[in-house]
C-alpha cells in the first residue's frame, strides 16, 4: 500500500462550518458497540475503521472516534481526535448516506499530513461502498 494520493490544491479550500455537524457524529455507546460487532474492519497505516451500513431510514453518514489510553495522555488523545475530525470534515461530502464509521486512530496520525489522512479516508470510502 505505498500508493500516494495527490490532492488538487482546489480541494484544500475550506467551505462550510468548521466543526463536524452533530448529525454526523456517533454519540451513543450502543452504536459504537454495534459497529464494532457487526461492522467490517478496515486497517490503514493511520487508523482502523469499522464500517457498518445502517438499516435505518435515510440518515447522513455518521462518524465516531475512539482513542485508547495507550496513545498517550488526554492532551495527546484530544489532539489526535481533533486532527481526525478535521480530516473527516473535509471529506464528509464524499461519503454516502446510511453508514456508521468508527475510527480508531494510531499514533502515526500525529505526524501525518492532512493530505495523507484525507487520502486514507478516501480509501476507506472506496472499500466501504
Amino acid at each position: 500500500m505505498n500508493q500516494r494520493c495527490v490532492t488538487p490544491s482546489s480541494q484544500s479550500t475550506l467551505v462550510g462550518p468548521l466543526s463536524l455537524p452533530k448529525p454526523s457524529r456517533v454519540l451513543r455507546s450502543s452504536e459504537f458497540r454495534e459497529t464494532y460487532n457487526r461492522g467490517s474492519r478496515l486497517s490503514t497505516r493511520f487508523f482502523v475503521a469499522f464500517c457498518l451500513r445502517a438499516d435505518d431510514i435515510q440518515k447522513p453518514v455518521r462518524f465516531g472516534f475512539t482513542t485508547p489510553r495507550a496513545l498517550g495522555k488526554a492532551v495527546v488523545r484530544n489532539r489526535i481526535k481533533r486532527r481526525m475530525r478535521e480530516a473527516v470534515r473535509q471529506e464528509l461530502v464524499a461519503f454516502p448516506d446510511n453508514w456508521i464509521i468508527v475510527i480508531n486512530p494510531r499514533r502515526s496520525v500525529l505526524e501525518a499530513g492532512f493530505a495523507d489522512l484525507r487520502c486514507e479516508l478516501r480509501r476507506v470510502l472506496a472499500k466501504c461502498k
